[in-house]
């Protein structure tokens, strides 16, 4: 029998992992070859990727419903990461394949990065840095810089992160409320925070927002037109979610026009940005889909990525299996 074939896929535009794949081949060993290949998307799947018994696959690389019909006899596609939006999931049940990803690594590290966009917002911190660097002291922003012991902090999403998220903002001294339709009651008294029943109402007391849910068809631009109105022309938006859970014409048009005060992005829809006047957008600071990073956070992630696919080489159940897919 031909040794299986593990194929890492990452993406042209801006590669995560190793030329030497080194976490990967330090726990699958010999088990199985493993290969690494750069695509911009799924149209570039060569003939030895297509052979693959599992593949591992870095965000932004996305997996359509095209490129995983040409997949010959794969078992599992694993995300390398926590969202899987980026692959078909429908596609890939339909044919037998097992999506998996990694929802328990890097859950501090997103969540202290959303602190930070908060914090630098609400402390002005840009704006501050680049009147500094014009060697003069007219501080001009003054009416931004912001108390936070005033100021309610709103998730949306009471995951892990959100639950990370939320700690952080309370220890700092923020009110923090959420809303999150799917926990059961009680969850709130478990954390020490208020629950709120409906997006309108916690978008209507928050000062500073923060997006810690999933995408899917229930949350794609969950932030829009009208729920920006809904926010106080002072507000502050935080995503370290998923991109297209805000509308991007609109939280860009929002800030140009003054009607929120400012936005954290680490996640931008149709990311990267795409003009200079998309990064011209006043009150922004976007953070290259990065909040995840940390060299121990890539570690964890990269080697529980590799564990599941040598299970799926092995015929072993999966972890984190998001398809209902029998493992």
């Amino acid at each position: 029998m031909s040794q299986p074939h593990i194929a890492i896929i990452d993406w042209t535009t801006s590669p995560q992992g190793d030329p030497e794949s080194a976490i990967e081949r330090q726990i699958i060993g010999a088990v199985a070859r493993i290969t690494r290949t750069l695509c911009e998307t799924d149209a570039d799947l060569t003939d030895e990727v297509t052979t693959a018994d599992a593949i591992i696959i870095w965000h932004n690389m996305p997996l359509t419903a095209n490129g995983i019909a040409k997949l010959q006899h794969c078992r599992a596609i694993i995300r390398n990461g926590v969202g899987f939006d980026s692959v078909d999931v429908v596609a890939a049940r339909e044919r037998g394949i097992a999506v998996c990803n990694v929802p328990d690594y890097g859950t501090e590290e997103v969540a202290d990065h959303a602190i930070a966009l908060a914090m630098a917002l609400c402390r002005q911190i840009m704006p501050l840095d680049a009147e500094a660097k014009q060697l003069g002291w007219h501080i001009c922003i003054t009416p931004k810089l912001r108390r936070i012991s005033t100021l309610t902090f709103g998730i949306v999403g009471l995951g892990r992160i959100g639950t990370a998220t939320a700690l952080r903002a309370k220890a700092l001294g923020f009110r923090v409320i959420f809303y999150d339709p799917y926990l059961p009651n009680g969850a709130d008294k478990a954390v020490g925070i208020a629950r709120i029943r409906t997006l309108d109402e916690l978008l209507a007391q928050t000062d500073v927002l923060s997006l810690h849910c999933p995408l899917n068809q229930e949350t794609h631009h969950l932030i829009a037109e009208r729920e920006l109105a809904l926010l106080k022309p002072s507000a502050f938006v935080v995503n370290t979610a998923r991109g297209s859970v805000i509308k991007k014409a609109a939280i860009l048009a929002a800030l140009r026009e003054g009607r929120i005060a400012g936005a954290g992005l680490d996640v931008i829809e149709d990311e990267p940005l795409r003009t200079a006047e998309e990064a011209a957008t006043p009150n922004l600071i976007v953070t290259c889909h990065a909040a995840f990073c940390s060299v121990e956070s890539k570690i964890e992630m990269r080697s529980t990525s590799a564990r599941i696919a040598l299970a799926a080489v092995r015929n072993e159940p999966l972890e984190n299996v998001v398809n209902d897919v029998c493992s």
